[in-house]
């Protein structure tokens, strides 16, 4: 579908409409690119973070920084630090903008980092997972965090994909090693059988793409070049990857939905893919196909998967047009152009 068919003009109006201030203020930003200084954006702007989800979530922060309890921020899903951070991430929000999102940032940094570059759910390394890791360094490059422990997170996560200086999980008296979980290079997880977790695989691959590339150093570009040849090595229509315990992929594949935590679908699949420059790839047609099949005679996309009562703010019905993912799919549609 090109990007400017009449019904992508048609969602893009239905997403500038001003009734919906966060989606209103990202469509400005990603869809019709207004210039960082334009009037009408920084009122936008504005009014995500005073009256979009941004709002809720932030109602909700505790004065050290956290949210709902203290520690690494893994639980209570989906309401915790970690969760909230990357929902704040996906909605647009900036350290710049707010000294709440800074605040946050250098809460996970202290307490859901280790030494050693692992993002871990219960504080030790072994608590580390592709998802986690990828799903942390994609929010915290989005929120403008500076930091050099997330460069040495992200250092972390291309090593984790290379296998190159990390020893193997049963070598327990090594510095560096994999874990139970997070159990071998390439996306090996314990979650799924000890086979590639393709689901892990796109979140690390999405926080790369969001890496400029001057800052992308020998040993990450050797970890995309994996990841996207990992990510290709079927029809990513299909999603027919190691799929562990199951005979099957997961439908959730093809369930579009908002926000987006370690469950992956087919869209969020197509937009790491296109971010680091594989957008007009022919391997990517059948998937944009299946994309676009989703619009519905009014030019938008349903929410098919999501977290109704389970997040700070309210995102939409089931099986209902949506604005947040009918969001997600245009900015995937433009970075295919």
């Amino acid at each position: 579908m090109p990007w400017q068919d009449q019904r992508v003009r048609d969602a893009l109006d239905w997403l500038l409409e001003k009734d919906d201030p966060g989606v209103h203020y990202l469509a400005l930003r990603d869809l019709v690119d207004c210039p960082a200084d334009s009037p009408e954006l920084i009122t936008a702007r504005s009014q995500a973070y005073k009256a979009g989800p941004m709002a809720a979530i932030l109602d909700h922060q505790q004065v050290d920084g956290y949210w709902a309890e203290p520690g690494p921020g893994y639980n209570p899903k989906y309401r915790s630090t970690i969760w909230s951070i990357i929902l704040l991430a996906q909605l647009g929000a900036s350290v710049q903008d707010d000294e709440r999102i800074q605040r946050a940032c250098d809460y996970l940094l202290d307490h859901a980092l280790t030494p050693g570059g692992h993002f871990t759910a219960s504080g030790a390394p072994s608590g580390t997972a592709d998802c986690l890791q990828g799903n942390l360094c994609a929010a915290l490059l989005d929120l403008g965090c500076d930091s050099p422990r997330l460069d040495q997170a992200i250092e972390w996560m291309a090593r984790s994909v290379t296998g190159e200086g990390v020893a193997p999980s049963a070598d327990r008296h090594a510095a560096v090693r994999y874990y139970a979980g997070k159990c071998g290079p390439l996306f090996a997880c314990g979650a799924n059988n000890r086979l590639p977790c393709a689901w892990g695989a796109v979140k690390v691959m999405l926080a790369f793409a969001k890496l400029p590339k001057r800052y992308r150093t020998p040993i990450i570009n050797r970890a995309i070049e994996m990841g996207v040849n990992f990510l290709f090595s079927t029809d990513p229509a299909l999603a027919d990857y190691p799929s562990g315990y199951s005979d099957k992929p997961s439908g959730n594949w093809w369930k579009f939905g908002f926000p987006v935590f370690y469950v992956t679908d087919l869209l969020q699949n197509v937009e790491a893919l296109a971010a680091l420059g594989y957008g007009q790839d022919p391997r990517l047609a059948h998937a944009l196909d299946i994309i676009c099949q989703k619009q519905d005679p009014q030019g938008r996309w349903a929410l098919e998967y999501d977290y109704s009562g389970k997040t700070w703010g309210d995102f939409g019905a089931k099986k209902q047009p949506s604005k947040w993912v009918t969001l997600r799919v245009l900015r995937v549609l433009k970075a295919a152009a």
